[in-house]
């Protein structure tokens, strides 16, 4: 059969692609397999005294968030923090103003010229396609920019289906467990069980466990799942790195060994809509056990997000602020009054325009005068270096998570 016109050239093209790809996954593993064995020498702590938890291997170092300092010559810029380019600027005010494919097309541009060897306008493109659902043109620019920079490709994430309350804003009460975990989390969880009634989001925080005891697993299970049937959203930050300390517990074929590690690490699995890790696992629970293993069900009400060291409750800002928030500033101001540092969480945040922008800015100016501390994090790549430009970092600390 004749081939169509076009046929040879879109296979070429695909297949192109599938080479692209497999480099780029090739190249990933060599990082990630030198970035677990560095995170493991790092994080290698013995458990606390008199703790029977046995040692794991930790999981690999959550990706880093840099913060946007006043100036590239500011004192409180770290070693390592990207320039923020005047590209990246004007990019930002047009997608500040609604000009969303103007800023596509000048940060494409800047690719072919000096902003490819600049990391921030690739970072601004891949959060610009992740914010607008386009999985397709994300992949694309992850394979370019992981074959480009030698390091792993960034990940798509996969929103739930019924992203809940993306307009929500307000305090999210945050418990972050760190260390070995053991029953004595107890209090931590009752705490976001009291909170369930008052607030309609909860946050729980687990870049800091470097360990568990089946004790402690059985403890976490039994909570997410009374958090669950309490109906709060629950937003789980850092979740692979609590994965990671999970797997190593699991033994194949000990029939003798707790299932609380196995029950905690398919329930993770399931929050974070994992299916196909999760049917994997169940199989191996399966096997292990001799007994059916609990039931794979999308997740409701649940989302992920990056790790934090951040500690005590959030303020979280709603997917998009526009006009004049000054309902929104008003219940900063207030929330900011009792909290230090006050903690303003970004990462529903997908844009903020101009006028609302310099809005908060202003609020920022005087909560500063104050004496206030003020801290914004996981903010996206398109905003932060609007509020950076609007003179935001003057007044308070704006965190970004680097791919």
């Amino acid at each position: 059969m004749r081939a169509r016109t076009g046929e040879a050239p879109r296979q070429d093209s695909e297949a192109e692609r599938a080479r692209q790809r497999e480099i780029a996954r090739a190249t990933a593993a060599k990082i990630d397999a030198i970035e677990l064995e560095m995170a493991s020498d790092i994080f290698s702590d013995e458990p606390a005294w008199g703790s029977n938890a046995p040692r794991t291997p930790a999981a690999a170092a959550p990706s880093p968030a840099y913060e946007l300092a006043p100036s590239e010559l500011a004192s409180g810029a770290s070693p390592g923090t990207p320039a923020i380019p005047l590209v990246a600027e004007e990019a930002a005010m047009l997608y500040a103003n609604g000009e969303s494919l103007a800023a596509e097309r000048l940060l494409r541009a800047s690719l072919i010229g000096e902003g490819r060897s600049q990391r921030v306008p690739w970072w601004m493109l891949l959060d610009l396609y992740q914010v607008s659902g386009r999985e397709q043109d994300f992949e694309s620019i992850a394979i370019d920019y992981a074959i480009h920079f030698e390091t792993s490709p960034p990940v798509w994430k996969a929103r739930t289906a019924s992203a809940p309350q993306p307009q929500f804003a307000g305090v999210t009460p945050t418990e972050a467990f760190s260390g070995v975990l053991g029953p004595h989390i107890e209090p931590q969880l009752q705490r976001l069980l009291d909170c369930t009634a008052s607030s309609p989001v909860l946050r729980l925080e687990f870049g800091g466990v470097r360990g568990a005891t089946p004790e402690g697993c059985s403890c976490l299970l039994d909570g997410l799942r009374a958090l669950r049937r309490a109906g709060s959203e629950l937003v789980l930050g850092s979740a692979d790195t609590l994965v990671g300390v999970l797997r190593p517990m699991l033994s194949i074929g000990e029939r003798g060994a707790s299932q609380a590690p196995w029950l905690l690490l398919l329930e993770l699995l399931q929050l974070t809509d994992r299916a196909k890790d999760f049917e994997e696992t169940a199989m191996d629970y399966r096997v292990t056990f001799e007994t059916e293993p609990p039931r794979f069900e999308a997740p409701l009400r649940v989302a992920t997000a990056a790790a934090s060291a951040a500690a005590g409750d959030r303020f979280m800002l709603p997917a998009t602020v526009e006009g004049d928030p000054a309902a929104l500033l008003a219940s900063i101001d207030s929330y900011a009054r009792g909290a230090d540092p006050a903690v303003l969480d970004c990462s529903r945040l997908v844009r903020i325009d101009h006028a609302a922008a310099s809005a908060l800015e202003g609020q920022l100016r005087v909560l500063k005068a104050e004496g206030r501390n003020i801290e914004l994090r996981e903010l996206n790549h398109l905003v932060g270096p609007l509020l950076r430009l609007l003179g935001a970092a003057d007044s308070a600390r704006l965190f970004a998570n680097k791919y």
